[in-house]
């Protein structure tokens, strides 16, 4: 039996957009939720579907202009983001030590792991859909619509709590506190959620233009804003081998209250330190929402993929490195390792200037990967009519979900606008 005819509705009110044509629409559309819940719970789709009645809902195609090194940017983009710059400090104080090059191993082997089933997946069906879509033709719409529903709401609120963070980078690289200097309090309103951050603001929204006009010219600017980053990156491994001390490894700052050694909490403290920054490698998967618009799937979208969790690992181990060598692992300051650690060098404080630079631009490439990963979600989510068809929608001149773009970006401009980071991350 074919799984696809237990998607349509014999009513005709399934089809893309039908629900939401009207209020009226809407309304007899949820009176029959019980049977339309039982009915397309565990309905899957078939892959064929994916890729040609369904993906022709949005009218004009995406343009196929993404190459493998396209999608390496994108990768590297979406996963070298400031988070990096916070994750290590904490593994390595709290958890693995010095070994933290180690858990950064094997989480970008766990990591790779997880990218080949996305490969798989968006080589045999390339949509835009990501994990929606793989999940639709696998397990059904409702467990699709759950981890769709889950992703938007994720990808909104991270965007904006990144968007956020931009403002307090850039004033480091500066040096102005940004806070109190680019943020406007606004009277009347709770502590918190008073502070209009127009820096943030206007990120997304710049952002959402250039995604809406072309995604290769997206990846071009990606390309270049990492390239730069990478370099950045790259400057402060070599400050970082250059100043730092071999016996930083082995050696604790303070031997009588904690142990030395590389693994100074053992095989337990490695593995805990890899769950931890497993976070950093998060954003690979917003490459598989490109896979509608790449040139040669088969070819373009293993290497992308797969080529950007191994390049990230090579950096985020000779990070993880020259941070150990740098100071003992136990004076580490957790919440800012590396402009900690040059801070308190003597002539060597402008370092904490670049570290901030370098962050700024690791925020704008990943808010960038995710804002076009996020778009495509919700495009495909609308092609499947349980969100309106409207967002489904390809322009004809620009072959990107201009509606969706322009929605969430919207959206997230709004949340970024007034909420503090903190109340974001809850």
């Amino acid at each position: 039996m074919d799984k696809a005819a237990l998607v349509a509705d014999p009513d005709g009110a399934a089809r893309a957009g039908g629900s939401f044509a009207s209020l009226r629409a809407y309304g007899r559309a949820l009176a029959q939720t019980p049977r339309r819940l039982a009915r397309r719970a565990c309905a899957a789709t078939a892959p064929g579907e994916e890729t040609s009645r369904i993906r022709a809902r949005s009218g004009p195609r995406m343009a196929r202009a993404l190459r493998w090194w396209d999608l390496v940017g994108l990768g590297l983009g979406g996963m070298v983001g400031a988070g990096v710059f916070v994750t290590t400090g904490r593994a390595t104080r709290l958890y693995a030590g010095p070994g933290v090059v180690v858990s950064y191993a094997i989480a970008g082997l766990c990591a790779l792991l997880s990218a080949f089933c996305y490969t798989e997946f968006a080589v045999d069906m390339p949509v835009a859909g990501g994990a929606f879509s793989y999940l639709r033709v696998t397990f059904g719409e409702f467990a699709a619509f759950l981890t769709g529903a889950n992703l938007i709401m994720e990808y909104v609120f991270s965007n904006a709590a990144v968007a956020r963070s931009f403002t307090a980078y850039l004033g480091t690289a500066v040096g102005v506190d940004a806070p109190s200097k680019w943020r406007i309090p606004v009277p009347g309103l709770p502590e918190g959620f008073n502070q209009v951050d127009l820096v943030a603001v206007g990120v997304i929204l710049l952002i959402s233009v250039c995604i809406c006009y072309s995604t290769k010219e997206s990846s071009l600017v990606n390309l270049v804003l990492t390239g730069v980053h990478v370099a950045f990156i790259l400057f402060i491994i070599a400050m970082g081998f250059k100043h730092g001390d071999a016996r930083n490894l082995t050696r604790p700052a303070d031997p009588s209250r904690n142990p030395g050694g590389f693994f100074p909490h053992g095989a337990a403290g490695v593995f805990n330190g890899a769950a931890a920054v497993y976070l950093s490698y998060i954003g690979y998967d917003a490459v598989s929402t490109m896979a509608e618009e790449v040139e040669r799937p088969a070819r373009d979208i293993p290497a992308g993929v797969s080529g950007s969790v191994v390049v990230v690992t090579a950096l985020y181990c000779l990070m993880a490195a020259s941070m150990s060598m740098l100071l003992p692992y136990d004076a580490i300051d957790p919440e800012a390792p590396f402009s900690g650690a040059f801070r308190g060098r003597k002539g060597m404080a402008w370092v904490s200037n670049v570290i901030g630079a370098g962050a700024s631009l690791g925020i704008l490439t990943s808010l960038m990967v995710a804002m076009l990963g996020q778009a495509r979600y919700l495009c495909v989510i609308g092609r499947s009519g349980v969100m309106p068809a409207w967002l489904a929608r390809v322009h004809p001149r620009t072959a990107t979900p201009v509606n969706a773009s322009v929605f969430l970006g919207a959206y997230a401009s709004c949340l970024a606008r007034s909420l503090s980071r903190d109340h974001l991350l809850l």
